[in-house]
């Protein structure tokens, strides 16, 4: 299968001033030399408890923030951009920010409630060069029936509607550039149970009529399994575990993707006995003094002596992924 995005040694620091005068800095280690591929038409999840560095990774791909190292490179076969830390928001080409449009997890901030739903999704289209009106109209008509609203809707502002509604425009924003991939960033984890299946079919729908690549960000397991085709399980800003879905949940074998899967929901209550509950000890460790070897091992169940000497890497098992030693 063919890679459309390639992210190599992605690295993310932020700079804390404290001190007296501010003079102090402490580093936060946010995102760790990640690195995959994103495959055209699949929808790769990233999944991990908050604070993780999922959202930073996603954000450094669109280029929202400057990534401190590594770099990001998209090709579809008919147009190709790579860029690096070397490369500021402002510098970016345009036509990738076309390629790769991102939604955000509150549509409340992303929405501008001074703009009505028109002038919200014309935007893009007018930054594309395309400024007649009744092609503007015909697009936005379009987009919004597509996401399950009506066209009448453009006139109104995001305040006449609910958060569901207000989630679908923020979809028809990310799709009316005919992107090739979304970033979905916790799309779903704001609305309600019933809401968010309703988006998650609706995204699920999307895909296949725009011939759409997702990379999902969720923290949400069980949503992870419903939409997605792959996963990768972040740990302090590092990847742990990549591979399918069904290898993944069915078999997991990091020690923290066996406790993230243990404390997930079980609906059937014949198959809640059937899981063993993995109890991890201690705290997350702070993002600006990481631990030695394995950020994992002050809290893993499974710790060994190596551990602390172990150099944090992902070592490919049978089509798996896993930065353990004992893989």
């Amino acid at each position: 299968m063919q890679s459309i995005l390639t992210i190599n040694d992605l690295r993310k620091i932020y700079i804390k001033k404290n001190g007296f005068f501010n003079k102090e800095q402490t580093e936060i280690n946010a995102v760790n030399n990640v690195s995959f591929r994103v495959n055209a038409g699949e929808t790769l999840g990233i999944v991990g408890e908050s604070g993780c560095g999922k959202s930073t990774t996603g954000r450094c791909i669109i280029g929202i923030e400057t990534p401190t190292s590594g770099s990001v490179a998209y090709d579809d076969g008919q147009y190709s951009y790579r860029f690096d830390s070397q490369q500021k928001q402002n510098n970016i080409d345009r036509e990738y920010w076309h390629k790769v449009r991102y939604i955000f997890q509150d549509p409340n901030a992303s929405l501008n409630a001074r703009l009505s739903i028109y002038e919200s999704l014309s935007q893009p289209l007018v930054k594309m060069g395309i400024t007649r009106r009744s092609e503007i109209e015909t697009k936005v008509s379009q987009v919004l029936r597509d996401v399950g609203l009506r066209s009448e809707y453009m006139n109104r502002y995001p305040n006449e509607f609910s958060g569901g509604q207000r989630q679908r425009i923020s979809i028809a924003r990310a799709l009316i550039v005919n992107p090739k991939i979304v970033i979905a960033d916790e799309a779903v984890s704001a609305l309600d149970v019933s809401v968010q299946a309703q988006i998650l079919n609706l995204l699920q729908d999307l895909q296949h009529k725009y011939q759409l690549t997702y990379l999902f960000i969720s923290h949400d397991l069980s949503v992870i399994k419903h939409i997605c085709d792959r996963v990768a399980v972040m740990y302090m800003g590092s990847l742990v575990e990549l591979g399918s879905v069904e290898e993944v949940y069915s078999n997991p074998q990091h020690p923290y993707t066996k406790a993230l899967l243990s404390a997930m929901p079980i609906s059937h209550p014949r198959e809640r006995g059937s899981m063993t509950r993995v109890a991890l000890r201690g705290e997350v460790a702070d993002p600006s003094c990481l631990p030695e070897g394995c950020n994992f091992s002050p809290r893993c169940p499974e710790r060994c002596d190596g551990c602390d000497q172990y150099q944090y890497e992902l070592v490919e098992t049978n089509q798996r992924h896993i930065a353990c030693i004992k893989a």
